[in-house]
This record gives C-alpha cells, sequence and structure tokens, in this order.
C-alpha cells in the first residue's frame, strides 16, 4: 500500500484584488517565485539521499476576472475584453519572462471593464521538469535513477492538460468552469518554452517580437553581417546579438564563437528595448520543421512572423531571383490538417501586406508599376514533398494551375496558417531560386551566383518590413480578421 498521502505544499496565499497591472504583475512574480523555489528545495534534497515523506507540490499563479455586464468598448479592438459577463481565468508562468505582456493584458482588461483582476494560487500543480528548467544545478533524471518513484513525490508532465484545445477553439473551461482569459494554459507555455530552448539552443529571454523564418543559411551570414553594423551605430537603438548557445556580443568587432555542435534550428536575435528587436529562426526546409518552431514561438506572443525563404517560380515571365508576396496559399503541407482544415481560408493581412511592398520598393528603388518588373503578388503553394518535380506531371502542375499560383515552396503556407490558428500577424515574401516547370533548376553554379546577388537584398527587405510594422500601433497590427467568434481576451 503507498502510504504517501500527505502533501507538503508552500504556506497557503488568498487571492488579492488588483486594479493596478504593475502591482498584479509583481504579486504574480512573487507567488510564482515562491512556489518554484519551494520545489527546487524539495527537489534538492531528495536528491541528496533524503527520502521523501510525502509528496511535494506546488500551484502556479493565476488571473481572474469576474464581470457581470457587457463592456462598452471600442469595437475596433480585437482584444482586452471578454465577450460576455461571466467569470474567466488562466493560469501563468514565468512572469518576469512576461512583465510587459502581462502589464499590458491586465491593464487593458481593467481599464474596459472597470473591474479588477484577482491573482493568487491555481489549482494546477507545477511539474517538477518545469520547476528546475534553467537551474544548471538541477536536472530531472530518467526513471529508475532515483532511490524512489518520481511521479510519487513530485508532479509530471501531463499532456492530458497541455494541449491547443483554446486555440483550436474547442470549448475549454478550467475545472471550475471559468472561461479561459489567454490563447495558452501555464503548462502549454512552458512545454514550449523548454522545446524552444532544446531546437533553437537560446533561451526564450532573447526573443524579440519580430521574427523572420529562413530556410537557409546564407541568410544567417546577413544577419549577422547587418546586427554587426548596427551594433556599431549608437544611433540604430539595437543593444546585442545573441546566437546558439545563448552566445551574447554588444560590439559588431567582438567574436561570435560557433557552438561544435548547431542546433535543429540555430536562431539568432538582433535585440532593442522591450523586445522590439529581430529574431531570426532558420528552421531547415519543411513543413514539419515549420510547425514545429511556430507552434512553440507562438505562446511568447510575438508582434508579427514573415518567410523570407526560397522558392520554386512557376510562371514563364518570372527570373531568377524575383520576388513573390503571397496573398493566398495552397495549402498541401498537410502537417496542420487535423488542427486547421484545409478548407479554412488563410487571408493575405493588409498591414502586413503593406509593410512587404514598401519594403521592397525602399529597398529596390522602384514603386508603383515598375515594381511589377521584379515582383508578383500571388499564391504560393506549399507542398510537403521536396521532389514533387519527379512525379508524373499533369495532375500536381494542373491543380497549381487552377489555384493560379506562381511560387511553390515547403514551409510558408505552414507559417501563415498556424499564424492564423495562433492569431499572430503572418506574412510572406519569397524569392525565386529555381523554376524547374521551365528548365531551369537548382544546380550548384547557378545557386552560387543566386545567393551572392539575392541573398542579402532580400533579407534586407525583410528586416524593413519588421521596422516599418514596429513603428505601428499594436492594435492596428493586431487584425480583428485573425479572431474568431468567442476569443480569449489576452491577446
Amino acid at each position: 500500500m503507498n502510504k504517501m498521502i500527505a502533501i507538503h505544499t508552500p504556506e497557503h496565499h488568498d487571492h488579492k484584488m488588483f486594479r493596478d497591472a504593475e502591482k498584479a504583475v509583481d504579486h504574480l512574480i512573487a507567488l510564482y517565485d515562491e512556489a518554484t523555489t519551494f520545489l527546487r528545495k524539495g527537489f534538492s534534497e531528495a536528491l541528496s539521499g533524503k527520502a521523501p515523506e510525502c509528496r511535494v507540490r506546488a500551484f502556479y499563479p493565476e488571473i481572474r476576472l469576474s464581470t457581470t455586464t457587457f463592456a462598452q468598448v471600442d469595437s475596433r479592438l480585437s482584444f482586452g475584453h471578454v465577450a460576455q459577463p461571466g467569470e474567466y481565468a488562466t493560469t501563468i508562468t514565468r512572469p518576469e519572462l512576461f512583465r510587459n505582456y502581462l502589464k499590458q493584458q491586465i491593464g487593458l482588461l481593467v481599464h474596459n471593464h472597470n473591474v479588477g483582476v484577482l491573482i493568487g494560487p491555481s489549482a494546477t500543480p507545477i511539474p517538477i521538469h518545469f520547476a528546475v528548467a534553467g537551474d544548471e544545478a538541477l536536472n530531472v533524471p530518467q526513471d529508475g535513477v532515483l532511490s524512489f518513484t518520481m511521479r510519487d513525490v513530485f508532479d509530471v508532465p501531463d499532456l492530458s492538460t497541455t494541449n491547443d484545445d483554446i486555440v483550436n477553439g474547442a470549448d475549454f473551461r478550467y475545472e471550475d468552469g471559468a472561461r479561459p482569459l489567454a490563447a495558452f494554459t501555464a503548462q502549454r507555455i512552458d512545454y514550449s518554452l523548454a522545446r524552444l530552448a532544446h531546437y533553437t539552443a537560446t533561451d526564450a529571454g532573447h526573443f524579440q517580437n519580430h521574427v523572420l523564418f529562413t530556410n537557409y543559411q546564407f541568410y544567417v551570414e546577413e544577419f549577422e553581417a547587418f546586427a554587426r553594423q548596427m551594433l556599431n551605430d549608437p544611433e540604430s537603438g539595437y543593444t546585442s546579438f545573441v546566437g546558439p548557445g545563448n552566445v551574447e556580443i554588444t560590439s559588431g568587432d567582438e567574436p561570435m564563437p560557433v557552438p561544435a555542435k548547431l542546433p535543429q534550428m540555430p536562431t539568432y536575435h538582433l535585440t532593442r528595448e522591450n523586445q522590439s528587436g529581430i529574431t531570426l529562426v532558420n528552421i531547415g526546409v519543411g513543413p514539419s520543421n515549420a510547425k514545429t518552431a511556430t507552434d512553440h514561438i507562438a505562446v511568447l506572443r510575438p508582434h508579427a512572423w514573415l518567410m523570407v525563404g526560397h522558392c520554386a517560380g512557376l510562371r514563364n515571365s518570372q527570373s531568377l531571383g524575383d520576388f513573390v508576396l503571397a496573398h493566398a496559399y495552397l495549402r498541401e503541407d498537410h502537417v496542420l490538417d487535423d488542427d486547421l482544415p484545409v478548407w479554412v481560408p488563410i487571408p493575405a493581412l493588409a498591414e502586413i501586406q503593406i509593410a512587404l511592398e514598401q519594403a521592397v520598393a525602399q529597398v529596390t528603388q522602384l514603386e508603383g508599376f515598375e515594381l511589377k518588373r521584379i515582383m508578383r503578388t500571388g499564391t504560393v503553394a506549399t507542398i510537403d514533398n521536396r521532389n514533387w518535380e519527379l512525379r508524373e506531371h499533369a495532375g500536381p502542375v494542373h491543380r497549381l494551375s487552377q489555384s493560379r499560383a506562381v511560387a511553390l515552396d515547403m514551409e510558408s503556407a505552414t507559417i501563415a496558417a498556424n499564424g492564423f490558428r495562433f492569431r499572430v500577424p503572418y506574412g510572406t515574401l519569397l524569392c525565386v531560386s529555381d523554376k524547374p516547370l521551365h528548365g531551369e533548376l537548382k544546380l550548384p553554379g547557378m545557386a552560387s551566383d543566386f545567393y551572392k546577388s539575392q541573398v542579402s537584398r532580400h533579407l534586407m527587405i525583410g528586416i524593413r518590413a519588421m521596422e516599418h510594422l514596429r513603428e505601428m500601433p499594436l492594435e492596428r497590427i493586431h487584425s480583428r480578421k485573425l479572431r474568431s467568434f468567442e476569443e480569449t481576451a489576452f491577446l
């Protein structure tokens, strides 16, 4: 018989009411720090050989909102208010990391509903794996290593509560019936923060609010060159450049060691105050990587993400090096079919499209009708078969023609669709690197010349677009087109 039925927890705290967002976040931080310190201490004692005599448990803090009236808010706003009277809640993790975000979201709730928010412990235990994350002195060993059974003493991640039910539109409720205030639960966020550290080899705290995705290492080299220029320019506003292994430089002349083993998705951050800089993620090739990266970066609630990669041009009128601005997507990537059916339209977002077109004009010095010489707006087809050219052509080519596709790649529709699903503004600007339907295959000699002449210009367009978006009010970027019938109040 298992006699370990007693539960050891931190001192109990009643929920407190706050109308001051700053003080509310401070209290969240205090509760979270107390809970994780308690768990780390208990785990350290258990590892030292002191046999645990009871279950050790601590809880995520939570934010609760109760409102009895419909809020009279600006109908142009897509976030910052709940849809109807009721009880709402969300569990919180890493509140120090999300300080600015939480201050903004809580402040909007208090302002729009003219009520305070309750802050206190939730009923959701913190898994020990997430409580010790980032503590180099503590590691959770594999089953069988310890003298006791881990699950009997500490809470472990529970995949039944680590899911995307909220963003996927399921009728999610907390155990007490409260509706969700935010798109992700604390456990879902902790899961993604751990995955981000694994796949990118950089801590979540380095990620910026403007994220570029690419599928070639050449863009990384150009990004580093640009970053070094910015760090040497005291007027740029950029403060540091961070690479895999959390290597950080603050001067363009500093060496930046390359890890002996790069992660699966090498990630680089050109930082600015308040995370207003730019992150570049080299996701490699394929929709699976694109989904993995966006699944986890989404919990950081970035203001925009863009794909700047290479594609196959499908029209004879295109030339190598031409740009494609996606305004629609043919989704044959298949990795999101269960979460977002292919019949769901993925709309182009006007604010993103304008920022990209302005950036192309700025970098190329072409405007209006002349811009059409090097850029085409149209449908981008995304597939999951890199060697699609080797199959019988009649069916695929007919389908591409019916969709009016002008370019084909393996990542863009996945990134856009996951942006739509996670309510993260998205966009795509691709560069034609081959034309397989017209005899121009991506061969080594052609590719080399192409990369030298085009990568720098293409990346600069992506950077300029992000800088345009950075100057735009947040409520304009986060379009109502991304919000469903009954949305969470938090962005």
